[in-house]
């Protein structure tokens, strides 16, 4: 899966695409205008992700992003305001993963000669990690186990399980002790 770009020409008439992006910028703008905590924000939430949405999973406004239809968030999830989610390549995150305010998933680019192509990779996010604030993860990234992303950070390679990583580039600056975690 992982080795294999997406390609999609924007050039192309895609009108249930179309359709599916303006329920998605409906769904946005109403979830970015209402009371956080309340019947109505948990409604637009599981409106927006649909069954994607783990069971104890929050999203705090505003969201931004596209193709939210790709997203599968698991259990326990916790994503802080600012997020965006270009998910047209699709993001994977597991249970208990925390997102920081800020963050920024990005699983499209564009075709460096062709523009109007996007070029899109998964995002996968394993269990327990944690992301923070104001970091970047690019198309394809894997990360690991109860992994670590320090805030501001460019994620442009997998990180490991247990890894913390920091930086733009990220790199490994610490492995953290795996006893110390769940071992499920």
């Amino acid at each position: 899966m992982k080795n294999i770009w997406e390609r999609v020409d924007m050039r192309i008439p895609d009108p249930e695409g179309r359709a599916v992006g303006e329920r998605n910028a409906r769904l946005l703008f109403e979830l970015n205008h209402t009371m956080p905590h309340t019947e109505e924000y948990s409604d637009k939430l599981h409106e927006l992700f649909g069954d994607n949405l783990g069971e104890g999973s929050f999203v705090s406004a505003p969201v931004l992003g596209v193709c939210f239809e790709k997203i599968k968030i698991g259990k326990n999830v916790y994503i802080n305001g600012n997020f965006l989610a270009m998910a047209r390549g699709g993001i994977t995150i597991e249970d208990d993963v925390q997102i920081a305010a800020n963050v920024q998933l990005v699983t499209n680019n564009h075709d460096p000669y062709d523009r109007a192509v996007l070029t899109c990779k998964p995002i996968h996010i394993k269990k327990g990690a944690w992301i923070g604030a104001g970091a970047t993860v690019l198309p394809g990234i894997s990360i690991g186990r109860y992994a670590i992303v320090g805030a501001s950070s460019v994620v442009t390679t997998d990180v490991p399980d247990y890894a913390v990583v920091a930086g733009n580039p990220a790199k490994i600056i610490r492995i953290l002790n795996s006893d110390r975690f769940p071992k499920n």
